[in-house]
C-alpha cells in the first residue's frame, strides 16, 4: 500500500511490536505509548507544531504580563484542548488512510474534514479566549 497510511505505519515501526488490541501491562508502558503518539505528532504534523508554538507564546505572554493563576489555567486548558483535538485529528486521518488506502471515498473525506473542522473551531475559540484575557492585560502592562 502506498500513500500516507503506509508512511505513517512505517514511521511508527521504531516502537516495539505489540498487538493493537492489547492493553499495556504497566502504567509506565501506557505513558510510553502515549508519549510516542505525541512525539509522532510533533515530528510529522505541521499543524500540531504550529498550535504548540502559538500555545507556548500565549502561556509565556501570560507569565510575562502577570495574569492570574485562574486566567493561566483557562488559557492552558484551551491550548490543551486544541492539542488534544489535533492528536485525534491525526488518529482519524491515519485510520481513514489505513481503511481506504489509495482509493477515494466521499465518507472518508467527510470524516477527515469534520475532524479538521473540530480542530479549527477549537483553535478559533482558544484564540478568542486568549485574546479576551491577554489583550486587556497587555494594555494595562503597557501603560
Amino acid at each position: 500500500m502506498t500513500g500516507r497510511a503506509s508512511t505513517a505505519q512505517s514511521s511508527t515501526r521504531s516502537v516495539p511490536a505489540r498487538q493493537s488490541w492489547q492493553v499495556a501491562e504497566t502504567l509506565g508502558k501506557s505513558f510510553r505509548y502515549a508519549s510516542t503518539g505525541v512525539l509522532y505528532a510533533v515530528v510529522t504534523q505541521r499543524n500540531f507544531r504550529l498550535h504548540l508554538i502559538v500555545g507556548s507564546v500565549a502561556l509565556s505572554l501570560g507569565v510575562y504580563v502577570h495574569i492570574s493563576a485562574l486566567q493561566m489555567a483557562v488559557i492552558g486548558l484551551t491550548v490543551g484542548l486544541v492539542l488534544a483535538l489535533e492528536l485525534l485529528n491525526t488518529a482519524v486521518e491515519a485510520t481513514v488512510d489505513l481503511v481506504v488506502g489509495d482509493t477515494y471515498h466521499p465518507l472518508a473525506a467527510v470524516a477527515k474534514d469534520c475532524a479538521a473542522g473540530a480542530v479549527l473551531i477549537a483553535a478559533c475559540g482558544s484564540l478568542f479566549v486568549a485574546g479576551c484575557i491577554l489583550l486587556p492585560a497587555l494594555v494595562r502592562w503597557s501603560l
